[in-house]
């Protein structure tokens, strides 16, 4: 492991280098670029989510992380990682104050791995317009995660109004297992489903993106019987043309399956680790046309997957819209006041 205080970017790619060669064999073979947009306070849980996907995924993963954007000086810290505690990936944590971390991709562009796709990972909450963060118009995919929110629906709402293919969001990673126990429900008969409900708290983005999906995938409109006595999604409910009902229960992580005219089953229903859900994501890197399509219609906007997937880099001085953002306020305050 390197230190390197108060450096610059070209300090931390020359490190960087000499990390590799001393390091070997270690770190060949990389398949992607991660770069992982985190808070300080969340950055060894970031960490360690990655180092379980670069077990299935070797990268070269780049940790932004943006401090004091106030600060008056500019100042750059980084720690490399080759190998070691991180897994098989060569890591650099970047810590960025001042301008410098509203201009991150001066330093991470050195970084990317020549020839390899680029994904980004917004550990927290998402950005508001993925457009405005280089970051996220550099990456081939890029994945957000809408449970991070303060409101998780309205982020998802956000997502569908922002997105370009290429996006995903954890939340949707979140009802993988949920929809292959529903779709293998179907495995034995071809009823047709008129009814769907899902029982979920009012908040939960999983039941959102489930909904978007039955009404995708089925050309229905479920409902959304909300509850407070969980924490997640606890139900799915089918009902068929012919008479049949299926029902999906959450109970630990099992699920207990019940089919009109059969005895129950229980089946698994795991919550896995943010790393298994991260691995899922990276496994694939071109656009995922179903979770489009749920998004869609999980919101009632169509043609996601239509939209152009080149993003357009349009920068904003997050400081400046704070700024006019308060001189509003402030001239609001006068105005009440006469």
């Amino acid at each position: 492991m390197i230190g390197l205080w108060d450096t610059t970017g070209n300090e931390v790619v020359k490190a960087l280098a000499a990390e590799r060669r001393s390091a070997g064999g270690v770190a060949s073979g990389m398949a992607l670029t991660l770069i992982v947009v985190v808070d300080e306070k969340r950055v060894r849980e970031a960490e360690a989510a990655a180092t379980i996907a670069a077990a299935a995924h070797p990268c070269r993963l780049l940790v932004v992380v943006r401090s004091d954007v106030e600060r008056d000086r500019n100042r750059l810290d980084a720690e490399i990682v080759v190998g070691g505690r991180l897994g098989p990936c060569e890591a650099v944590v970047t810590r960025m104050y001042g301008r410098l971390a509203l201009h991150a991709e001066s330093v991470v562009m050195p970084l990317l791995v020549p020839d390899v796709p680029v994904v980004t990972w917004w550990h927290g909450e998402p950005p508001a317009e993925i457009a405005t963060d280089f970051l996220g118009v550099v990456a081939d995919r890029r994945i957000t995660d809408a449970g991070q929110a303060a409101d998780p629906i309205r982020a998802l709402h956000q997502r569908a109004r922002d997105y370009a293919p290429g996006d995903t969001d954890l939340a949707w990673s979140r009802i993988t297992l949920w929809r292959t126990l529903v779709a293998g429900a179907f495995d034995t008969t071809e009823a047709r489903v008129t009814e769907a409900t899902v029982v979920a708290p009012r908040t939960d983005p999983t039941a959102a993106l489930m909904i978007g999906w039955l009404a995708s995938r089925l050309g229905i409109s479920p409902q959304w019987e909300h509850t407070d006595e969980y924490p997640r999604m606890r139900e799915v409910q089918l009902r068929c043309a012919n008479g049949d009902e299926l029902t999906l229960t959450r109970d630990d992580s099992m699920a207990v399956f019940r089919r009109t005219g059969q005895e129950d089953r229980r089946l698994p229903l795991v919550r896995r680790p943010l790393g298994d859900e991260l691995a899922e994501e990276l496994r694939r890197l071109d656009a995922d046309q179903v979770y489009a399509e749920a998004l869609g219609a999980t919101v009632e906007l169509t043609g996601l997957d239509q939209r152009p997937a080149q993003r357009v880099h349009v920068w904003k001085d997050p400081s400046e819209a704070q700024r006019a953002e308060a001189g509003v306020t402030a001239h609001a305050g006068t105005s009440a006041g006469h």
